[in-house]
């Protein structure tokens, strides 16, 4: 089956049919709205209502779908939803417009409520309503068709409309992240590829255990993930269909291949390789397996990432002596070195936004995540800790998510490895639940 193909049966699969569009009452009071460039945002309070089901009835679908939604807001930072048990008007009992007066009163700003059943012909038919509760106003009202096994991913993109209307950005919710899950001792360790939803719902393994698996990133189209293998101890680069779980090997190079990472447009994918002693930048077309050299130097450079016009690349290199951050042009010219603050850098990302590059820091035994702008300038730490590493970009460019490492104990124990995430404020950190160890995450595109 044709790339195409696959990706049409899955954009078919997961179709939702949009039958109210966006509704926006004008008003003499102030919008409600959030302005995320600043350092620190007070959370706005939200009340989100079960959503209920035909004839106002209690809706399973809608207790679930609500709880998701509102699970989505609060981990942004950025909301406050409100306890269910403060309501004052139930969810059953708004009709055609709320009583603003009863939701001022626990203090919502906004409020969410909806509806959620299945229809004659077996689809599930769900829509919603964002209310400004102090302007008294509608700000977004929409409606889906879908199956009924795709709840979860509606409340996803309901979640990221709320989030849309509130901050004038795209959200990040209806998305993926894959991992290198672990388990076992130091010595006999197992790393198994494995998928998500972003809230760590609907996890799955990839890859059964029996070769080490490291670095996955995702395809611009969400169905293929390249990454690193080692499979009778030759480590090699390939590409994983998640669709239909073929795996494909990338090339059969001569050295070693590590740190793979798909173009922006998808069609070539850009890695490290060593060669007779050095550790080079090349680029592969996915069509032609033509391979081109990007960087010419005695020094190991690695960890390459286009920016998302792909006119340029970052990777690190100790060309200069120590472990620094390079940007060069996509043909591989102009390189120039961006980082200059004291330590090492390693493992740079680009922004989705094209704004910012994300990196692993080491400085004086500790480890830090941090952005700085693509001339090296504005540098600023998020996140540190005995080892933090492997930044990955929510794909609004407003979200980062990593891995964290605990020390290990002498007898062994602790050095436990988990997911986290933080915005570019520094200041929503939370962690990523995942069912083991967990490692190398990487964050997928919106899914279309």
């Amino acid at each position: 089956m044709t790339r195409a193909k696959t990706t049409a049966r899955l954009g078919a699969l997961l179709a939702l049919l949009m039958i109210i569009c966006v509704a926006a009452i004008g008003t003499a009071r102030a919008e409600l709205k959030i302005d995320i460039t600043k350092a620190v945002v007070e959370p706005i309070p939200v009340a989100v209502t079960d959503f209920v089901g035909a004839n106002s009835l209690p809706s399973q679908y809608g207790a679930d779908m609500a709880r998701v939604i509102a699970a989505d807001l609060e981990r942004s930072g950025l909301f406050k939803t409100i306890d269910k048990k403060a309501f004052v008007q139930k969810a059953e009992d708004i009709k055609s417009l709320p009583r603003f007066g009863d939701w001022r009163v626990i203090n919502a700003q906004a409020l969410v409520h909806g509806r959620a059943h299945i229809v004659t012909d077996g689809r599930l038919r769900v829509e919603f309503r964002l209310w400004d509760v102090l302007a008294e106003q509608q700000m977004v009202g929409l409606a889906y068709f879908t199956i009924p096994d795709n709840w979860r991913r509606v409340a996803h993109i309901i979640a990221d409309a709320i989030y849309k209307r509130l901050t004038g950005e795209d959200g990040y919710f209806d998305t993926r992240v894959v991992y290198i899950a672990e388990q076992g001792p130091p010595n006999r360790r197992i790393k198994r590829l494995a998928i998500m939803d972003q809230d760590g719902a609907n996890h799955r393994f990839l890859t059964d255990g029996g070769s080490l698996v490291l670095t996955p990133r995702f395809s611009p189209t969400l169905q293929e993930i390249t990454y690193l293998s080692y499979y009778g101890n030759l480590p090699r680069v390939y590409i994983f269909n998640i669709d239909t779980g073929r795996q494909e090997i990338l090339g059969d190079f001569p050295g070693m291949t590590f740190a793979p990472r798909f173009s922006p447009d998808g069609n070539s994918v850009i890695m490290s390789m060593a060669k007779d002693g050095n550790t080079e930048i090349y680029v592969m077309n996915l069509s032609t397996r033509g391979v081109k050299r990007l960087t010419n130097h005695s020094a190991i450079d690695t960890s390459p990432s286009y920016s998302p016009n792909q006119k340029q690349v970052v990777f690190n290199s100790d060309r200069g002596g120590s472990q620094q951050l390079y940007v060069m042009n996509g043909d591989g010219s102009g390189v120039h070195r961006i980082s200059h603050g004291k330590g090492r850098y390693a493992t740079p990302v680009w922004s989705p936004r094209g704004d910012l590059i994300a990196f692993t820091k080491i400085s004086k035994g500790t480890f830090y995540i941090g952005v700085m702008y693509p001339d090296g300038t504005g540098e600023r730490l998020l996140a540190k800790d005995f080892l933090v590493e492997a930044p990955t970009w929510s794909p609004n460019g407003r979200v980062l998510m990593f891995f964290r490492q605990g020390r290990t104990n002498r007898d062994g124990t602790g050095g436990k490895s988990r997911l986290w995430s933080v915005d570019l404020t520094g200041h929503n950190e939370r962690e990523v639940v995942t069912p083991m160890d967990a490692s190398d995450p990487a964050w997928s595109p919106l899914i279309p």
